[in-house]
């Protein structure tokens, strides 16, 4: 038995013929489909992208317990598993962050790796215009304002070096993969993994893909194929907002493209006979949707959340079906090994999907997503929760760890000073691990709050569902799953989650924490919440004085409104006569994106 997986970096799903979409042109996607069981509620655990990598070697919700960082020492690990019993295991891939602190100790779990470089912001050149602009931040570098633009100074130079397609990271690694599948044909026992980064932003390709979408010649605005991870502004139009969608199509489309040469591999060397193929993704992205572009700061909606899989399985042969079920990037590593005949760790908490392909059983009642130190999220397959932290418990948040590495940087020495050692995690194997403190989101959470939504009549998420029978039950689930995943107590604590949960409680609780977020200096008023978010944010970005003075003006500004609650206006108001022109703009720009809610 052989397995292929083909694995995207964030392929969102509403960007894929297979399910729906009727102007992205995805082939070879639809071809997928034809050959394989397409799953209709297949959805993220750990987010972003390393966390997404991490459940797919431990099959297990990691994101409660720590966030970005390499796989564990006492992590179990699927391809190190095959491995460990005599089945090849390869990765090939262009994503980079294998290569940093934050993702150094996955690739070695296989019995081989092959990278390519260039992806993104990657740091693998130092052209003339990366190093002088380097040398000439001097110790500025270390300043988040002006070292955030370094990886795109670093990916002009690495677009230097992709004049062609064939130069590309994504057609490199599919070549390499494509040579593995054809030395390998007639050998049994291996498991190849071909990932690409695409089509994670920046949404770059050639010319020959962007031609497919017309649409792109004419435009004229400023928008760029690297959207920021902030809402969309008031002057961004609809024009706007479909020129980034079709860069991303056009990137889709050559992912596409790249998959139909899988394919092909498959039907020349006749592996479907044998051979299981799996095309996943880590998640999606949002493109305007929400009014937000990216991921990472908003609760995971739909748009992020619910991702594409595709299976074809060479026992059962079934293809051109769909299932219903749901089913979790947890489940995957679980399903290869049992494919393998290999018995599954106890820690690992997916369930193999092969009796879902085969028997179309179900296999989970509910799965459970998030972003560290943010909303816990749930889903039974219609009922989708997201559980904000109280605003008197936001802090509440640890990190539990042997590696204490972020994406590109180890720890810091301060947050190392005040680490102590804690006892032993469920799945750490009776290792103590470190206990640090979390590092929050700049958007909070709780600007968006506890909300409820019913994918089956609001697929988009646009209209909250107030019904507190059901969240009361869902709230239940939701701790029984979290103490399955092994949450440590502070998280319960942190979403005001208990054991069990009543209508009552849940009204009571919702009551309680709007009271905590009004400000109490005008009695007796209302706040809408982006006014309560802005304020917060005022707290923190003003000195004391002036923030006393913004709410002793606030009054005035509503004169005549009285009745009418605080709005993020009458704040902005404040803050226009307060402010000189000059510091407004910047000031304006941060607060729209910390305060925004839903």
């Amino acid at each position: 038995m052989r397995t292929i997986m083909v694995m995207y970096d964030t392929l969102c799903r509403n960007f894929l013929s297979p399910y729906g979409n009727t102007w992205v042109q995805t082939p070879n996607f639809q071809r997928l489909a034809e050959k394989s069981v397409t799953f209709d509620t297949n959805y993220v655990c750990s987010l972003p992208c390393m966390p997404a990598r991490r459940d797919l070697h431990n099959g297990r919700v990691n994101f409660l317990q720590r966030d970005w960082g390499p796989l564990e020492p006492y992590d179990d690990s699927m391809p190190e598993i095959l491995k460990n019993h005599g089945i090849y295991s390869c990765l090939i891939s262009d994503h980079y962050h294998y290569w940093e602190d934050g993702g150094c100790t996955y690739h070695n779990r296989y019995s081989s790796w092959i990278s390519h470089r260039g992806q993104e912001g990657d740091f693998c050149r130092g052209t003339k215009e990366v190093v002088e602009y380097i040398t000439g931040l001097g110790s500025r570098i270390t300043d988040p304002r002006t070292a955030g633009e370094v990886p795109k100074v670093q990916d002009a130079a690495n677009r230097r070096f992709c004049q062609s397609e064939r130069e590309m990271p994504q057609a490199e690694t599919f070549a390499d993969g494509l040579a593995f599948i054809k030395e390998n044909r007639n050998n049994d026992n291996w498991f190849l993994q071909i990932e690409t980064f695409d089509p994670h932003e920046p949404f770059f390709t050639q010319k020959e893909w962007k031609d497919k979408y017309p649409e792109l010649a004419g435009y004229t605005g400023s928008k760029t194929d690297w959207p920021a991870y902030d809402p969309v502004r008031e002057n961004e139009t609809a024009e706007d907002i479909g020129y980034v969608r079709r860069l991303y199509a056009a990137l889709v489309s050559m992912c596409d493209s790249y998959l139909g040469k899988v394919l092909d591999a498959m039907d020349e060397y006749d592996l479907w006979k044998d051979t299981m193929l799996i095309v996943n993704t880590d998640h999606g992205f949002l493109l305007g949707e929400h009014d937000w572009w990216g991921k990472s700061i908003m609760p995971a909606y739909e748009e992020i959340s619910h991702t594409p899989l595709f299976i074809y399985d060479p026992v059962s042969r079934i293809q051109d079906r769909r299932r219903t079920q749901l089913t979790s990037a947890i489940d995957i590593p679980a399903t290869i090994l049992d494919f393998h005949g290999l018995e599954i760790p106890e820690d690992m908490q997916g369930h193999s999907l092969l009796p879902v392909i085969r028997e179309n059983q179900k296999v989970r009642d509910t799965a459970l997503f998030g972003f560290h130190a943010s909303h816990v999220a749930i889903t039974d397959g219609r009922y989708t929760y997201f559980r904000a932290p109280l605003y008197t418990q936001e802090s509440n948040c640890y990190e539990y760890t042997l590696m204490p590495t972020r994406m590109r940087r180890p720890y810091s020495v301060e947050t190392l000073r005040s680490a102590v050692l804690a006892d032993p995690l469920p799945n750490s194997k009776g290792c103590p691990v470190l206990k640090t403190k979390s590092e929050i989101c700049y958007v909070s959470p709780v600007n968006f709050g506890t909300r409820l939504f019913d994918v089956s009549v609001d697929p988009m998420q646009k209209k909250p569902v107030e019904d507190d029978d059901v969240e009361a039950g869902l709230s239940d689930i939701l701790y029984s799953e979290m103490e399955r995943a092994g949450a440590q107590p502070e998280q319960f604590v942190r979403l005001g989650l208990e054991r069990t949960n009543t209508p009552e409680g849940i009204a009571e609780l919702r009551k309680k924490e709007d009271l905590s977020q009004t400000p109490a200096f005008i009695p007796n008023v209302r706040w809408t919440q982006e006014a309560k978010n802005a304020w917060r944010a005022i707290q923190r970005m003003l000195p004391p004085e002036a923030t006393e003075a913004v709410g002793k003006m606030l009054p005035a500004i509503r004169a005549g409104h009285e009745d009418s609650p605080v709005t993020y206006g009458n704040i902005t108001g404040v803050l226009k006569r307060m402010l000189p022109p000059e510091t407004q703009p910047q000031l304006l720009y941060y607060l729209t994106l910390v305060a925004r809610a839903y």
